[in-house]
């Protein structure tokens, strides 16, 4: 979980910075969708390294046999979709409670973050 927390924040710091130094006041249509996407890509790409650090735990803890199972279970524990077709030996299933709780929170803090970025842009427009 911490390395989560860790992880999302350089992520989002380094966002905030790149944001800084590209971002326009003077946004038009074309501009402004381009860098919801860029903030939307990036904080996608930070939750795959964070996944991807879990199904490695999974995977060298021997909890899970491969890094493809483990992968996939990963996915669909942080994302809290919970298909239960590849499931954790029972004295890890508590990692994987602790994985789902961290994806909300993750997941939480990127919808928070995108939100404010979206206010910041506008209050820059308006300007």
């Amino acid at each position: 979980m911490a390395c989560c927390v860790a992880i999302h924040a350089a992520g989002v710091t380094w966002l905030l910075g790149h944001l800084r130094r590209t971002v326009s006041p003077r946004n038009h249509f074309w501009r402004f969708a381009r860098t919801c996407i860029r903030v939307a890509a990036w904080m996608i790409v930070c939750h795959l390294i964070e996944i991807t650090v879990w199904a490695a735990l999974y995977t060298w803890s021997g909890a899970l046999p491969d890094m493809t199972s483990a992968g996939y279970f990963s996915a669909v524990t942080y994302t809290t979709t919970g298909y239960g077709d590849v499931v954790l030996p029972e004295s890890w299933r508590l990692a994987g409670s602790v994985e789902a709780l961290t994806g909300i929170l993750m997941c939480g803090w990127s919808a928070a973050f995108f939100f404010a970025v979206l206010n910041r842009i506008q209050d820059r427009i308006s300007e």
